[in-house]
C-alpha cells in the first residue's frame, strides 16, 4: 500500500487499531523508561525523559501510550491521515503528555528524510517493506540507539498466511525473526535478546508474528 490508499482505510473508521496498544509492545516495553539509562542530546545535556522513535506509528496507539508512561515520543508514518488522528486523540490527554509527542508525516524510504535520534527506544511496528528496504530500515533503526537503548521489531511473519490469520498476504514483505536478525548483521552492535514467533489473537483466530527485540550494550 502507498500514503494515498493508507489514508484512505485511516478515514473509514474512527481509528483501524483501536486505541489500545499493542500487547507485545507493552510486554516489552512496561517499565523500561525507568530502567533505561539517558543519554545526552545532541546539545550535550541529559532529557528529562527517554526518547522513543515509533516507526510506522499509524493513529499513534503506541505512541500515545508511550507517552503516558514517561516517554518523549516522536511518531512518524507516511498517512497525513494516520498522523492528524493520532494529534487528534492526542487533545483528549494532559497538556504535559500531548507536549511529549512530536508528530511527523514521512515516507521512511525516502532518502535523507531525518528522523532524529539519538533514541533509547525505537519501534518499528508492523511496517512491512521489501527486503532490501526493510534491511536498510533495521540497520539504521540501530544506528540510532544510544547505549543500553532497546531496538523492537514486530511483525507479521512469513508463516502466517499460511497458518495464520489476517495481515499482508505478499511474500515479498513479510519476515521472520531470523531475516531480522540477518537484517542486523553480526557488526551491528546489537545483542540479540530475543526472536521468536508470537501468537497475537483476533477474531478470526491467532495470527503469527515474528519479534526481534535487540540492545545495545551499556559498555
Amino acid at each position: 500500500m502507498d500514503a494515498a490508499e493508507w489514508d484512505a482505510r485511516y478515514v473509514q473508521s474512527e481509528l483501524v487499531w483501536g486505541a489500545p496498544p499493542n500487547n507485545t509492545v507493552v510486554e516489552f516495553v512496561h517499565g523500561l523508561d525507568r530502567r533505561i539509562p539517558r543519554a545526552p542530546g545532541p546539545d550535550g545535556t541529559v532529557p528529562e525523559f527517554p526518547r522513543a522513535l515509533d516507526l510506522a506509528s499509524g493513529e499513534g496507539r503506541n505512541a500515545l501510550w508511550l507517552a503516558t508512561h514517561g516517554w518523549q515520543v516522536h511518531a512518524v508514518d507516511f498517512s497525513q491521515v494516520g498522523i492528524d488522528k493520532g494529534r487528534t486523540v492526542a487533545t483528549r490527554l494532559t497538556r504535559s503528555i500531548r507536549e511529549r509527542i512530536t508528530w511527523q508525516c514521512a515516507d521512511l524510504t525516502e532518502p535523507g528524510v531525518d528522523i532524529g535520534g539519538p533514541y533509547e527506544l525505537v519501534l518499528m511496528v508492523f511496517l512491512h517493506l521489501p527486503a532490501g528496504q526493510r534491511r536498510e530500515m533495521v540497520r539504521r533503526a540501530a544506528q540510532l540507539l544510544t547505549r543500553g537503548g532497546m531496538l523492537l521489531v514486530l511483525g507479521h511473519d512469513s508463516a502466517n498466511p499460511e497458518r495464520g490469520h489476517g495481515g499482508p498476504q505478499d511474500p515479498e514483505i513479510l519476515f521472520t525473526p531470523e531475516d531480522v536478525v540477518a537484517d542486523l548483521g553480526e557488526d551491528s552492535g546489537l545483542q540479540i535478546d530475543t526472536a521468536q514467533q508470537v501468537l497475537r489473537p483476533t477474531e478470526a483466530g491467532d495470527a503469527i508474528d515474528a519479534l526481534v527485540v535487540a540492545t545495545k550494550p551499556v559498555e
